[in-house]
């Protein structure tokens, strides 16, 4: 096993596929696709991820991904970047562990803005 590997990577890409609804009365759920791909400097990690939080109607509230650019965003440099609401910023990739904990911080953010938690 290599020292630099991430212990948090499996939890992560077990989430693969999964959808939780975390708000059966208002509809909100998360959807998690993740999955290996050759690194390269736009994923350095070697994954191509998306974690997002939808709304009753299936709105984007929050979503951490790597599917594309940001705003100026030049070829070779990672695409990691998180949407909120209408805003989309870069995202400083850690590790998977922090990916997640962000990823639902802002999910818990956004719920209490909106009255569900």
């Amino acid at each position: 096993m290599s020292e630099d590997r991430d212990p948090s990577l499996d939890t992560l890409l077990d989430l693969d596929g999964q959808v939780l609804v975390v708000d059966p009365e208002g509809g909100h759920w998360v959807k998690f696709v993740v999955t290996r791909v050759p690194v390269s400097p736009e994923k350095p990690h070697g994954l191509d991820y998306s974690l997002t939080l939808r709304g009753p109607s299936g709105q984007r509230l929050v979503g951490f991904d790597n599917a594309h650019p940001v705003g100026r965003g030049k070829r070779g440099e990672p695409l990691d970047h998180r949407h909120r609401l209408q805003t989309v910023k870069p995202y400083a990739w850690e590790d998977a562990a922090t990916l997640l904990a962000d990823f639902w911080q802002a999910v818990d953010a956004v719920l209490k803005e909106q009255g569900v938690l």
